[in-house]
């Protein structure tokens, strides 16, 4: 596909070249022509053509990040032991949370 860009992006340059050294020409009718018969039809035909390559990275980097995170999720989960010492557990020596009362109004 590149070798298409470079042959086409060379027979614009050889035209530009062309209309800046003729008699008639300038310049600026061989910048015109350069960049609207040479780079800018070659830069969407480029886009074009990469547009599946594209997908497809964009698919395969997903799918990594996708195993990424399922294998990450797999370790977390089989790093975590059972408690097999066969203590009870151990009791807080204070409460977090403080216990709440039933007020009685009137009694």
């Amino acid at each position: 596909m590149y070798l298409v860009v470079i042959a086409w992006l060379y027979v614009t340059l050889l035209m530009a070249l062309a209309e800046a050294f003729s008699s008639q020409g300038s310049v600026l009718g061989a910048i015109i022509t350069f960049v609207l018969y040479g780079l800018l039809p070659m830069a969407l035909v480029v886009y074009l053509m990469g547009t599946p390559l594209r997908r497809k990275a964009i698919r395969r980097s997903e799918q990594n990040a996708r195993e990424q995170a399922s294998a990450a999720a797999l370790s977390e989960n089989s790093s975590i032991q059972p408690d097999a010492s066969g203590h009870p557990t151990a009791v807080p020596e204070k409460a977090t949370v403080p216990a709440v009362r039933k007020e009685n109004f009137g009694s």
